[in-house]
Order: structure tokens, then C-alpha cells, then sequence
């Protein structure tokens, strides 16, 4: 509220309170900065700093000088489009609430964020309710987070590439609520010390797969997998140069029981894997060939519930340490 000329906010002796003031940017902004020269002079250093529902489009500049030891930030509620620069500044910050704002698109998080002290100072991050149509790749340097809150977002799908957060030692919980997720990598099981994971309302479906077209391989790549499944010897001196790089780029088929490789053709095929006993969650692996899934053969049935059943006992090794699966 604006009475007289003068913004009227709540103040602890380690809280201000500016949010729902339904006054200017500009206003908010001279508040700001008044409130962090009182600040340079007082006993007790500003913790916690609530900025929710104030129609801000940007982060207010105050925020880049006036507030050194803040440890919570909450800009929930706004109309931001991107965390500028002001944000690296707040050496100190643990928790940045941004929830339901307009981030999603190319900036929406401050260039050098993974140099900055927030890579080691920041334990909870919420970007629920945005407009993140993929993991912002800088979330992956934040390696002191505990939770990392990414739902109602527009996520179509969660790159292998997290299983880099193997470098979050300390994420307890993650959660991808709400957004367009039909399957999940199988490099998620290595989050290995995640207790709580939210799911909810996504498709996670598996039809689809069904419908995916078979490429078949070329002759350079069905050649190359001859030499890779038999162990034919070759030297630099046997082939171009081209051919050896080649064959360096050979993935071992997932399955115990088919022993082959691929190169560039391979089958996607979902796997459920059991958690805790009682949720299946679906995750993403990659076949050399459709015979390896296929139950049309009895040997191939046999490979591919094998298969199953080794995913299965993969997952159940990460299963004590999963606390929640929140699929509903």
C-alpha cells in the first residue's frame, strides 16, 4: 500500500517485507535503496527479502550493492523475464524463491552464474511455474543445492546429460511436476542421494515408442559392427583414418545377454523400473536392434526379459535411498 507518499512495509530485525505494494518500479527500486543504507549502518545484517507480486520486470539495481549478507530472496509472482546480473552479487544467497514469473527463454538466468558464490552458497532454487521448455544447463554447477524445483513448466523431456548432477553431492529433492515429461533418462538413477522426487502430472506414457520407425542400418555401420561383435584385429595401418574414428564411436548394447554394438542406429525403447516397491517410473534406453526387445522369438524373449529384469534389479539398488515418488 502507498499512504502519503511513503510505501508501507513490515520489518523484522532481519526481515523486510515489500511484498504486494501495488506501487512503481521506480518506487520499489528508492525503497530498496534507502532500506539498504539503513542497513550499512544497523547492528543486525538484512537476511531474508520478500519481493513477491509487485509486477517487477527486472531485478531491482539495489539489489547489486544494499544487500551483501541476504541468505532468502523471494521475486516469486512477478513478471520476470530473465535474473540479471544483480543477482551475483548476493554472495551469501541460500534460497532464491522465483516461482511463476515469465523465465524460460534464452538468458533467463545471469551469464557467469556457475563462477559466481552462488555455486557454492545456494541450497534451494525454485523455477516453478515459468516458461522452461529444457534444463537450463547452468543449474548443473549449482553443486551445494537441496532442492531444485523445475514443475508447471513446459519440459518435453530431461537430457541424459543430468546425470552430471552426480556433482550435487547434497540434492535431496527434485521436483518436475506438471510439465510435458513422457519418459525419464536412465542416467536419472544416478542422483544417487535424492529422497524425494515429484512427478505428478505428467504424461510418462509409452505408446509412443511403438509407433517409432526402425532406421536400418548401412553397410558401413553393419560392417563395423561385424568387426566390433567378432574382434576382428585391425592396426592404424589397416584402414583410413576416417574408418578408425569410426569405429571408436561404438556403444555396447544394454542388454547382458546380446553382447552387440551400434553406432548410429539404435532403438528406443522404454523401461519401467520399480522403485520402493511400489511406483514404476519409465526410463529411456537404447537397443542395437529391435531383436532385443522384440517377444516375437523365444531367444530374443528371453534376452529381453532378462533385460527387463536386470534394469529392474539396477533400480531396486537405488530404490532404499528414494523416500518419494510423488506420481499423483
Amino acid at each position: 500500500m502507498e499512504e502519503a507518499g511513503a510505501v508501507v512495509a513490515t520489518a523484522g530485525e532481519s526481515e523486510l517485507n515489500l511484498s504486494r505494494l501495488s506501487v512503481s518500479p521506480e518506487t520499489l527500486e528508492s525503497e530498496l535503496e534507502a532500506r539498504g543504507e539503513e542497513r550499512r549502518g544497523a547492528r543486525e545484517a538484512l537476511l531474508r527479502l520478500l519481493l513477491p507480486h509487485n509486477h517487477l520486470v527486472s531485478l531491482p539495481r539495489a539489489l547489486g550493492s544494499g544487500f551483501p549478507h541476504l541468505q532468502l530472496l523471494d521475486v516469486s509472482g512477478n513478471a520476470l523475464t530473465a535474473l540479471g546480473p544483480e543477482l551475483l552479487a548476493l554472495r551469501g544467497l541460500r534460497t532464491l524463491l522465483a516461482k511463476n514469473n515469465r523465465l524460460g527463454g534464452p538468458g533467463s538466468l545471469p551469464k557467469g552464474l556457475a563462477q559466481s558464490p552462488l555455486c557454492r552458497s545456494l541450497h534451494v532454487l525454485n523455477l516453478s511455474g515459468n516458461c522452461f521448455q529444457e534444463v537450463p544447463a547452468s543449474l548443473l554447477d549449482l553443486r551445494a543445492l537441496h532442492t531444485l524445483s523445475l514443475g508447471g513448466n513446459q519440459l518435453q523431456n530431461i537430457p541424459a546429460e543430468i546425470e552430471n548432477l552426480r556433482r550435487l553431492h547434497s540434492l535431496r529433492s527434485l521436483s518436475l511436476h506438471n510439465n510435458l515429461l513422457t519418459y525419464l533418462p536412465r542416467e536419472i538413477l544416478n542422483l544417487i542421494h535424492l529422497e524425494e522426487l515429484s512427478l505428478r502430472g505428467n504424461p510418462l506414457v509409452v505408446r509412443f515408442v511403438r509407433d517409432l520407425t526402425y532406421d536400418p542400418p548401412t553397410l558401413l555401420e553393419l560392417a563395423a559392427r561385424t568387426i566390433k561383435i567378432r574382434n576382428i584385429s585391425y592396426t592404424p595401418y589397416d584402414l583410413p583414418g576416417n574408418l578408425l574414428r569410426y569405429l571408436s564411436l561404438a556403444s555396447n548394447c544394454p542388454n547382458p545377454k546380446c553382447g552387440g554394438v551400434y553406432f548410429d542406429c539404435c532403438v528406443r525403447q522404454i523401461k519401467f523400473v520399480d522403485f520402493c516397491g511400489k511406483y514404476r517410473l519409465p526410463l529411456m534406453h537404447y537397443l542395437c536392434s529391435p531383436e532385443c526387445s522384440s517377444p516375437c522369438s523365444s531367444a530374443s524373449h528371453s534376452s529381453t526379459s532378462q533385460s527387463e529384469s536386470d534394469s529392474e534389479d539396477e533400480a531396486s539398488v537405488a530404490a532404499h535411498r528414494m523416500q518419494k515418488v510423488l506420481l499423483g
